[in-house]
C-alpha cells in the first residue's frame, strides 16, 4: 500500500473529478490518495463522486486558505 498526493487546488469542477479519477485509476487497490483541493463545489463533489466510484473517503481537514485534504482509499 503506497499513498500518493493530487494538487487540484487551481482546477474547477468538473476538471476536479476528472483528474482525480484518472489518478485513482493508475493506483493499486488499497492505495491512498491525498488531494489537495479548494472551494466549495470541489469539497462537495469530489468525496461524493469518490464514494459513487466505489472508493473510502478515509477523512476530509481543514487547512489554511480554503484548502481541503481529502483522503481517498482505492
Amino acid at each position: 500500500m503506497a499513498t500518493y498526493c493530487l494538487d487540484i487546488t487551481r482546477d474547477r469542477c468538473p476538471l476536479t473529478f476528472v483528474k482525480v479519477k484518472a489518478r485513482l485509476y493508475a493506483l493499486a487497490a488499497g492505495d491512498i490518495l491525498e488531494v489537495l483541493l479548494k472551494g466549495a463545489e470541489p469539497l462537495e463533489n469530489v468525496p461524493a463522486a469518490a464514494i459513487r466510484e466505489g472508493h473510502a473517503v478515509l477523512d476530509v481537514t481543514a487547512r489554511d486558505n480554503g484548502i481541503h485534504l481529502v483522503r481517498i482509499r482505492k
